[in-house]
This record gives structure tokens, C-alpha cells and sequence, in this order.
């Protein structure tokens, strides 16, 4: 026999092996792709949205999908949400702190803008072309959570200042320190022997309530330091409410104290129809790894002149209802200054840190007004998630607020984990970035129908320390978007990106360093005398994933045609002007540090203009659209634009 022929029987042979191996290799694979279902998590309702994670192994190949429906109890129709968005592999990372985290696999999503207090049924449907391991279906009945009330079959206690010569109602109390604790002067001020219990109403009657902290001996019982350290304990059913009676002005005059109210020991308090001044943190609600309140209500309240309206970074704080408060720091009124670039001036000195900051799961921050702060309404940078799911930074809202003139950002999701919702805010005048997310932990995060005016650097979206799980749906932005940094699975749908007349400035960038983050349907005023509107950067080489890539692996391009070409995105975008909005102009470059005001300006479309009807469908987001397609932008044409800023609020310039 030839020696050919003896090989060609070797390898007649090894066929069926080779065969076998192939079979056994697409298996594995197969499987791989394949599904298979864990633990489904609902998270903390709040009073409007609902949050839901659903953990998953397998699905290699990212085609698996989850299809959520709902209904309110009691109706017949179901509605379309959302899918859960499919998170897991992303790289969260910052070098210089030495943060490092890598996203679970899961889905996670919200159902958002229901009724609060209101049952709902929740449907979720797993699906996976290559097959799902375990439970596939999910039907659900939640509760939003409703908004807090006082109980109305509690004692009714009347604090008066230590000054009051009228008549008073009884039983009455100097100071709130007396009627909350029934304690003395001097080393006295901390005996609790008549303490407040569950389900009272204190009523502060007008007047201002400022210690003297030197004097050992002051009616108010906080000697030294300035501060109502509060600590009972109350319950859902019966919260402790200190309100303004109503009969003029209550007033916490902190007279320079540090912090006025330490609130962390306290659950189901409620704050209401009060005002505080002169202190660097109003409430001080909770410090990581120690202590923190829970169920903690402030509304209705006035601070001004402080550093901090109100901050808990602690991880178990859960259910703040913070609303309807008129927040005002101590920075400059009469021009825009940064902290990192401020060119003209010096850097802003940190007088007022942040209006409001929380850290925990369930907080509602809705309706405020926020002003002269280096940051307005911030959840904790934190860090790493914990481990635990009760102490991850979940289903937080944002929206509805009114924040002007910042140091440094409007809103910043930074920290947060999933379902974080940050909708419906307006901001104007920031002299760095408008909205952050340094970093999200997997989301989602939700920007959505959000709109910003005079973010003179040209940031609008500071995505920076890679964060992930980005869904930025209807905003208008009056800014450009030029942030090259990466991050991670985010897709960005019917927006309107306004450039503001800076040459040379490209209007919008997308950093992406996952194959799998989208942008489409979008709408770009470019800016004159510019070669590179649009910046891509993203993996190459049929890469997933790509943490290496940097500013200098940029590519430029002209023109939204060319875009697509290179990177397949915005197939659907469209070039626009200022003509779209029924009467709107660009900030003036040549005046970056100058202040805008909000009741000036006008966000509504022209229903003439090219923006109507050029969006996208995205189910319980824009279902309510007119004419033949959602408009782009966070405002449809004809819409009456949402209340910003407090409910009932006379005086719509609220910062001057």
C-alpha cells in the first residue's frame, strides 16, 4: 500500500471523532446561549414607579429578552412596558480610587408613571431563541407606595419660642427640644422622661427658634453645638410630624451651626411647612457604615442660606419623600462660576455643597426647587454596591425638580445601581455638566424627557468612570454632548441636542465601549465653522467589549450619513435648527458666565417645526403621543409643559 493511501485511511478514521467533537462543541455552545432563570426581585416601590430585577446564567450570545405587561388591579387591559433591560460583563472602573466592579447578569427595569397607593398586576416573559432553562414566567401583584399622611388620632402638642407673650394653645412647650423630648437645660438637655410618641403632631407656632449655643443654660436645650439630635421611633401607621402651625413663619435659625437637625435615628418622621436657615446641613439623615433614618418625609419646607439641604449616605436609608421644598445654598447669584475651569473667575469656593444627596433604595425626590449649590440633587458617589440587595442603591426617582444655577451638575445619578429614574427635571445655568452618571453599577438609569439650558462647557451628559446601563429618552438639551470617555450599554433615543453657536465644537459624541449601546431617532443643531460634528469611538475587530480604548482612538465625522456608515448608528437621525421650538435661541458663547432664568425660556415645539412626528415608539414612555409619531424632545407639541419645581408655588421666579 502507497504510504498516501495509508494516511488517507488514518484520517477516514478520525471523521467520526472529528464529527463528535463538533456536535459536543455546539452543544456546549448552544447551552451557553441558552437562558436559565434565577431569583426575580422586586424592588421598593415608590409612589409613581415600580423596579424589578430578574437574575439570569447562560445567554452568552445576549439575545435572550424579557417582555413585561401590566394592568391596575381590577381593569381588564393589559399595557405594554418597557422590556427589562439585559445587563451583565460590563466593566465599571476607576484607577484612582481603585474601583473595580463587574456587572452581574440579569435583567432589570421599571414600570413607571402609575397611581400611587394603587395595586398593580405585572406580567414578565422570558424568551430565548436558543432555549430557557427554568421559570420563564413571572405574574406579580404590587403596591406604589402611598404619599405620607399624618395620624389623625395622635396628641397635638404646641411649641412656642421661648420669647412668646400671646396666649398659647396647650399642652405648649419652649422649644421644640421640650415638647420632643421633655428635657431640661444645661447637662439636662439630654434626660428624655416625657419622650414624643408615635402618631403626635408638634405644631411650631411662628416665630424664629435661634439658640444661643454658648449660653449653657438656653431655653432651647442645644447648648454648644446647635443641634436637635432626634431619635424615636415611629411607625407608618402613626408618624411623628413637627409642622408650622400656620399662624405665620416657623423659623430654625441655626445661627452658624454645623448641622441643625441629626436625624439619623429616627424612622417615619415628617417635616412640613417650615423653614431653616443659617446652618451648613439642615438634616443630617445618615453617615455610611453607621446609622441612617428611614421613611423620612420633608416637604413643604423653606431652607436658605445653607451648605446642604438634606444628605443620608447610608445604605439602609429607605422611602424618603422629599418634595415640594424651596432649597437655597450660599454661592453666587449674579454669575456662572465652575470649580474645574472658570476661566474669568476664580474657582467657586465650596460654600453650599449640595442641595439635596441620598444613598439606600425607595426615595422619592420630586417637585423641589434647588439653587446656589455646587451640585443639586445628587444620590451618594458610595462606591462599590454592597453585596446585600436591601442595602444597594435601587429604585430611586428624581423628578419634577426645578435646579438653577450650579457649580458643578444638575442631577447626578452617580452611584446608583438599578432603576434609577431621573425624569421630567429642568436645569439651567451649570457651569459644568448637566446630568451624571460617574458611575451607574448596571442600571438602568433613566434620563428621560429632561430639559437643559446653558451648560457653557459643552458637557451635558458627564458618563464618566464607565458607567453602565444608560437609557436617555426625550430630553432637550441646549447644550452640546462632547464627553469621550466610555461607557457601557446605553441607548439613546428622541432627543433633541441643541448646539450653541461654539465653533469648532462638535455637537454630540458616543463613547461606547460595548457593541451592543444603541443611538437612534435623535435630533442635532450643529454648530458653524466645524469640520467633525459627531465623535464615535467604539470596539473594533468584532469586539463585544472594549475598556482600552481612549480619546485618541476617536473618529470624526461630518455628517450623519458618514456616522452610520462607520458605526451603524443614527439611521434615523435628522439635522435640525432653533425653528423646531416655538421660540427658542441658543446662550451666548461669548458670555458663558452669564445667568438665564427659566420663566424666559421656552421648551415647547413648533408644530410646524421638523422635530414633530420624527421619534420612536418606546411603550410606556411616549404611548400617549399625537399625530403619526412621538415628537422629539421632552415636550410634544401642543403639550402643556409639567409643573417644575413646587406644587402651589406662587412665585415662579423662586430663587431671586
Amino acid at each position: 500500500m502507497k504510504p498516501e493511501h495509508n494516511c488517507i485511511l488514518h484520517l477516514k478514521s478520525f471523521i467520526p471523532l472529528l464529527f463528535l467533537l463538533f456536535f459536543l462543541c455546539l452543544g456546549r455552545l448552544s447551552a451557553q446561549d441558552a437562558v436559565s432563570s434565577g431569583e426575580f426581585i422586586t424592588e421598593p416601590p415608590t409612589l409613581l414607579n415600580l423596579g424589578f430585577e430578574w437574575k439570569i446564567e447562560g445567554d452568552k450570545n445576549r439575545n435572550a429578552a424579557v417582555k413585561v405587561s401590566y394592568r391596575e388591579e381590577g381593569t381588564s387591559k393589559w399595557l405594554d412596558g418597557m422590556p427589562l433591560l439585559r445587563i451583565g460583563g460590563e466593566k465599571v472602573f476607576r484607577e484612582m480610587e481603585q474601583l473595580a466592579y463587574t456587572v452581574p447578569h440579569q435583567f432589570a427595569g421599571s414600570i413607571l408613571d402609575l397611581k400611587p397607593n394603587t395595586r398593580y398586576e405585572c406580567r414578565f416573559e422570558l424568551s430565548d431563541p436558543d432555549g430557557v432553562e427554568g421559570i420563564a414566567f413571572h405574574e406579580i401583584k404590587v403596591n406604589t407606595r402611598a404619599v405620607p399622611v399624618a395620624y389623625e388620632g395622635g396628641r397635638t402638642l404646641h411649641v412656642y419660642p421661648p420669647d412668646f407673650k400671646g396666649e398659647k394653645e396647650e399642652p405648649s412647650f419652649k422649644g421644640l427640644k421640650k415638647a420632643y423630648y421633655g428635657s431640661g437645660l444645661g447637662d439636662w438637655s439630654v434626660v428624655s422622661e416625657k419622650t414624643v410618641q408615635p402618631g403626635d403632631i408638634i405644631l411650631v407656632h411662628a416665630g424664629t427658634y435661634k439658640a444661643d449655643l454658648l449660653n449653657y443654660v438656653d431655653p432651647h436645650g442645644i447648648p454648644f453645638d446647635g443641634t436637635y439630635v432626634l431619635n424615636v421611633k415611629a411607625t407608618e401607621e402613626k408618624p411623628i410630624v413637627i409642622r408650622g402651625a400656620g399662624d405665620g413663619a416657623a423659623i430654625f435659625d441655626g445661627n452658624g451651626a454645623h448641622r441643625l437637625f441629626d436625624i439619623m435615628g429616627t424612622t417615619h418622621h415628617i417635616f412640613e411647612n417650615l423653614t431653616f436657615r443659617n446652618t451648613d446641613i439642615v438634616f443630617s439623615a445618615g453617615t455610611k457604615g453607621v446609622v441612617g433614618a428611614s421613611n423620612l418625609t420633608v416637604r413643604n419646607c423653606r431652607m436658605e442660606e445653607v451648605g446642604i439641604g438634606l444628605i443620608s449616605e447610608f445604605a439602609g436609608s429607605r422611602d424618603f419623600y422629599i418634595a415640594d421644598n424651596v432649597i437655597l445654598g450660599r454661592d453666587p447669584r449674579n454669575h456662572l462660576v465652575g470649580w474645574a475651569n472658570p476661566d474669568l473667575y476664580p474657582p467657586s469656593p465650596l460654600k453650599s455643597y449640595m442641595g439635596i444627596k441620598v444613598y439606600g433604595s425607595g426615595h422619592v425626590i420630586c417637585h423641589n426647587a434647588v439653587a446656589y449649590f455646587h451640585d443639586g440633587i445628587n444620590i451618594s458617589t458610595y462606591g462599590r454596591p454592597e453585596e446585600e440587595q436591601e442595602l444597594k442603591a435601587v429604585s430611586i426617582d428624581i423628578y419634577n425638580n426645578d435646579i438653577h444655577l450650579m457649580v458643578d451638575d444638575f442631577i447626578e445619578a452617580d452611584g446608583g445601581v438599578h432603576n434609577i429614574r431621573v425624569m421630567r427635571n429642568r436645569g439651567v445655568n451649570a457651569a459644568q455638566c448637566a446630568l451624571s452618571a460617574q458611575p451607574v453599577f448596571g442600571g438602568p438609569a433613566y434620563f428621560i424627557r429632561n430639559v437643559m439650558y446653558h451648560i457653557p462647557n459643552g458637557y451635558a451628559f458627564k458618563f464618566m468612570a464607565k458607567p453602565a446601563g444608560l437609557l436617555v429618552y426625550h430630553n432637550t438639551i441646549i447644550s452640546e454632548n462632547r464627553n469621550t470617555q466610555t461607557f457601557s450599554n446605553a441607548h439613546f433615543r428622541n432627543n433633541l441636542f441643541m448646539s450653541t453657536n461654539v465653533s469648532g465644537r462638535p455637537v454630540n459624541a458616543f463613547p461606547f465601549a460595548t457593541a451592543y449601546s444603541t443611538s437612534d431617532y435623535n435630533g442635532y443643531r450643529t454648530n458653524p465653522q466645524t469640520e467633525n460634528h459627531f465623535l464615535y469611538l467604539g470596539p473594533a475587530n468584532n469586539k463585544v467589549y472594549d475598556y482600552e480604548a481612549s480619546s485618541g482612538d476617536v473618529q470624526g465625522f461630518s455628517s450623519l450619513e458618514t456616522l452610520f456608515a462607520a458605526s451603524g448608528l443614527e439611521a434615523n437621525g435628522l439635522l435640525l435648527d432653533y425653528g423646531v421650538f416655538n421660540e427658542m435661541e441658543a446662550p451666548d458663547p461669548e458670555k458663558p458666565h452669564r445667568i438665564y432664568h427659566a420663566e424666559d425660556l421656552n421648551f415647547t415645539l413648533n408644530p410646524n417645526g421638523s422635530a414633530v412626528d420624527k421619534g420612536t415608539v418606546i411603550p410606556n414612555v411616549n404611548d400617549d403621543y399625537a399625530g403619526k409619531a412621538p415628537d422629539l424632545g421632552a415636550l410634544e407639541a401642543g403639550e402643556k409643559p409639567p409643573i417644575f419645581g413646587p406644587r402651589g408655588l406662587e412665585e415662579r421666579v423662586w430663587y431671586k
